[in-house]
C-alpha cells in the first residue's frame, strides 16, 4: 500500500464519506452534514491509498484536556490492514494532552482495547434517536 495522510478537508468527496459510513454500518447523513461535522472538528484525518480514499476519522476537542473521537471508518476491502490504527494514531498524536472518549460500533470494541481504550463504568448518553440506539445495543 502507498498510504497518504491528509489533515484537512480539501478536495474530499463528502457523498463518498456518507456512502462509506453507511456501508460500514455507522450513522450517516448526507454529504453536506458530514462536511460540516468534519470542518468543525479539532482534528481530521483522511487516508488514501494512492488517490483512493480508504479511511477517515475526526476528533472534537478543546485542545487543552478533553477530546472525543468520531467517525472512524475504513472501507471494507482495507479493513484488517492496520488502516484504522493509522487513523487513530494520527488523531491521538494531535491531542496528546487530552483525555479521550469515544463510542465504538458494536463488535469493534476489541480494536479500541488494543489501542489502550477501556470501557467506562459511568458513561451516559442522550441520543436524539433513543429507541434506535437502544435497539442497536448502545444504551440500556
Amino acid at each position: 500500500m502507498n498510504l497518504r495522510i491528509q489533515y484537512n478537508c480539501s478536495n474530499i468527496d463528502w457523498n463518498y464519506v456518507s456512502k462509506t459510513l453507511k456501508e460500514v454500518g455507522m450513522a450517516y447523513f448526507n454529504g453536506e452534514v458530514h462536511k460540516k461535522a468534519f470542518e468543525n472538528s479539532h482534528t481530521v484525518v483522511f487516508v488514501f491509498n494512492d488517490n483512493k480514499l480508504i479511511g477517515f476519522g475526526r476528533a472534537i476537542s478543546d485542545g487543552a484536556y478533553q477530546a472525543a473521537i468520531y467517525d472512524i471508518a475504513v472501507i471494507p476491502e482495507y479493513q484488517g490492514r492496520k488502516v484504522g490504527s493509522v487513523i487513530m494514531n494520527c488523531i491521538l498524536e494531535r491531542i496528546p494532552q487530552c483525555n479521550v472518549i469515544l463510542y465504538a460500533a458494536i463488535g469493534k470494541e476489541r480494536f479500541y482495547e488494543k489501542l489502550g481504550f477501556r470501557r467506562m463504568k459511568t458513561g451516559m448518553a442522550l441520543f436524539l434517536n433513543r429507541e434506535g440506539m437502544q435497539i442497536k445495543g448502545f444504551t440500556e
